[in-house]
């Protein structure tokens, strides 16, 4: 049996898991004490590669907020609109201080550069 976590980030936000199987921490915002469970953290996209974490012991339930560590820098670099999905926001955290570094994209951002032929 699998477990899954479904997440509403993917493989075009965070790419290096599956193209390099990169490690990347996978932690609840808010903790929960009690069991946890092994799971596969995944996206949402129509691909068998879209994982974000394989074997990962959390405590979640729907609707917790997860953080993605050492995402930064070439995530972003390498994420793309694929299944036309907004690029994520960014958030740097410095200390205890929390910045919006970038707005997610809105689905005007994505297609603001296309153009319908006539």
């Amino acid at each position: 049996q699998k477990n899954f976590c479904i997440i509403d980030a993917a493989m075009n936000d965070l790419p290096r898991p599956a193209m390099y199987q990169a490690f990347h921490h996978i932690v609840p915002v808010t903790p929960r004490s009690g069991a946890t469970t092994l799971v596969d953290v995944v996206g949402p996209v129509c691909e068998s590669g879209d994982w974000i974490g394989r074997d990962r012991e959390l405590n979640v339930q729907a609707g917790d907020t997860l953080a993605v560590l050492s995402a930064g820098a070439y995530c972003m670099s390498m994420a793309s609109n694929y299944n036309t999905r907004g690029r994520a926001a960014e958030v740097l955290i410095d200390g205890k201080a929390v910045h919006l570094i970038r707005e997610r994209e809105t689905p005007q951002d994505t297609f603001q550069s296309e153009r319908l032929v006539k």
